[in-house]
């Protein structure tokens, strides 16, 4: 049985993406929008000009009063990390309790250390849980282009039920009981990609891209295992397959701001341009202090936040990373 009314909170490039994969599996889809010019703009067919422009949609019926939510079967929430508590919260009393939540955006809440599926069971703690998390740019999604991504959930009948209502032939849903892996697959890669961004921006090479690529993908099972995660999950979609795919194309917020460093920007500079939340940023003092507390290493996070931080020049950054000591690959 599928879910035939599916909100979306939050209309961003992913949620916009998002909103109209599941509208076109058949589902009845609502769009919550903090702004009301781009609700007003996808219900009357001219797409999202703000966080999805140059793409052609089909109408999507947007709100952005969060009541009207209350008549959906489930929701996909897509809202940036950072804002997620506020946003479940002010939930509570408008739509049932129990309403399932598949968690669809990618982070480490600031002062709390915790993932996005703590921060909704804190908030709505009858709230049945799914994390979608995988190799997926907004636009493709939104073009029809063939994607592939994981949808994690403890429950597994519970996760196939979500796979049926949004999955098509277009947008593929594999299933995976791992939450924590499919979470932090998806908060390190935004990190790592500002690492590699920074790599293109400098001109390093190709050479230093693989590198950055291997290196960062073993900090994220470092972290993801010690955390509880499975190391196959964080081989799969979710982790080193995002992973490629956000280190690996300009397309990537994450990776274009690293560019942009490299190419001798300041962050400050580079976030006042843009609209749309670039989420490694505001996600990575938030994966080295979680690596601190459980006594991992992550030197290439560590470098972006403390780039991110000015505490380092981004020459000092990368100097402190290739005069690191020699050591095993499997434990340096």
């Amino acid at each position: 049985m599928t879910f035939n009314r599916i909100g979306v909170l939050g209309a961003g490039a992913w949620g916009t993406a998002l909103a109209y994969t599941a509208q076109a599996a058949g589902r009845d889809v609502l769009i919550w929008s903090r702004e009301g010019e781009v609700a007003d703009a996808l219900s009357s067919g001219k797409g999202n000009p703000v966080f999805l422009p140059e793409v052609d949609l089909p109408a999507i019926p947007a709100t952005s009063d969060l009541a009207a939510l209350k008549d959906v079967d489930a929701i996909l929430a897509v809202v940036p990390a950072q804002f997620a508590r506020s946003v479940f919260t002010q939930l509570n009393g408008l739509i049932p309790d129990d309403m399932p939540f598949a968690l669809c955006a990618k982070g480490v809440e600031h002062g709390s250390l915790k993932l996005m599926a703590e921060v909704l069971s804190e908030t709505r703690p009858q709230a049945p849980v799914a994390v979608l998390s995988g190799p997926s740019f907004a636009k493709d999604v939104a073009a029809g282009l063939p994607t592939a991504v994981t949808l994690a959930c403890e429950d597994e009948a519970l996760g196939h039920r979500w796979m049926e209502s949004i999955g098509r032939p277009e947008f593929r849903p594999y299933y995976s009981p791992d939450l924590i892996g499919a979470e932090i697959g998806g908060a390190v890669k935004n990190v790592l990609a500002i690492a590699c961004g920074a790599v293109e921006g400098l001109q390093l090479g190709k050479s230093a891209h693989a590198a950055l690529i291997s290196r960062g993908f073993a900090e994220m099972v470092r972290l993801g295992t010690a955390m509880g995660a499975q190391a196959e999950t964080l081989a799969g979609l979710c982790g080193l397959g995002d992973l490629v795919l956000t280190c690996s194309s300009p397309q990537s917020r994450n990776m274009s701001f690293g560019k942009a460093l490299g190419e001798g920007k300041s962050p400050s500079e580079i976030l006042a341009s843009r609209k749309a939340v670039t989420e490694g940023v505001a996600t990575a003092p938030g994966v080295v202090s979680l690596a601190k507390s459980y006594g991992i290493e992550m030197p290439i996070c560590e470098a972006v936040a403390d780039i991110l931080a000015e505490k380092l020049t981004l020459k000092e950054a990368m100097a402190s990373l290739i005069e690191r000591p020699f050591t095993s690959e499997q434990t340096g």
